[in-house]
């Protein structure tokens, strides 16, 4: 019982220091901006009309992609400082989220490009960033931890991680209600994402937070 005391007097000392609690901060907000993961789905579903098995290849894709975006960050990224990363994985992320809109707006028909091709490599290339936002994530916790509570700590730092994800969740379903989007109604399905892509961009504010001279090889 002291001992577990004890862990806690250190857990929360650190947790008070500013080196801990800012960058704890950027990755709760990083965790929590709205994704309105369920809307894109049953639009890609219902209105778009595609197929369980089409769905299943769009996953085997996602999961290379996953494994192409650990490859891609291990190789070329390891050495660039992570608030530099997380600086550009942020506006990528904004930029090539924003593709979505056109899917949704069927301009893809426009240019020729079908609904299905387009959703595959639209799923592909933000699989990859996604891979490349959460590495760097995991590296930033890793490197938080002082010595005498690594374990606690990390494991606390990955309960806040889950937890910012949670509350983007609920957020992106709080959106998707408020505007009205539902299985069959999509009429604001363009607004829903637009503005879950302007709200992705608020983890920049707290970008200062995240000391500019960590990098993955520190861990090395």
């Amino acid at each position: 019982m002291e001992n577990v005391k004890s862990q806690g007097t250190k857990l929360w000392a650190a947790v008070k220091e500013p080196a801990i609690l800012y960058p704890m901060s950027f990755i709760f907000l990083f965790q929590a901006t709205p994704v309105p993961e369920s809307a894109f789905f049953f639009f890609k579903t219902e209105k778009l009309g595609f197929s369980p098995d089409f769905l299943g290849q769009v996953n085997f894709v996602s999961r290379l992609a996953m494994l192409a975006g650990i490859t891609g960050y291990n190789t070329y990224l390891k050495k660039v400082p992570l608030r530099t990363l997380f600086k550009w994985v942020i506006w990528a992320g904004f930029a090539i989220g924003s593709t979505q809109l056109v899917l949704i707006s069927g301009y893809n028909k426009t240019l020729g490009i079908s609904d299905e091709v387009f959703a595959m490599g639209d799923t592909a290339v933000l699989t990859v960033l996604g891979q490349l936002s959460f590495m760097p994530l995991l590296v930033l916790a890793a490197q938080l931890c002082p010595e005498g509570v690594e374990a606690t700590l990390f494991a606390t730092l990955m309960s806040i991680l889950n937890a910012g994800t949670f509350i983007g969740t609920s957020l992106g379903g709080g959106l998707t209600s408020l505007f009205g989007v539902t299985s069959d109604n999509f009429d604001n399905m363009f607004a829903l994402v637009a503005t879950s892509l302007v709200l992705s961009l608020t983890p920049l504010l707290l970008l200062n937070m995240v000391p500019s001279d960590i990098t993955s090889e520190e861990d090395d």
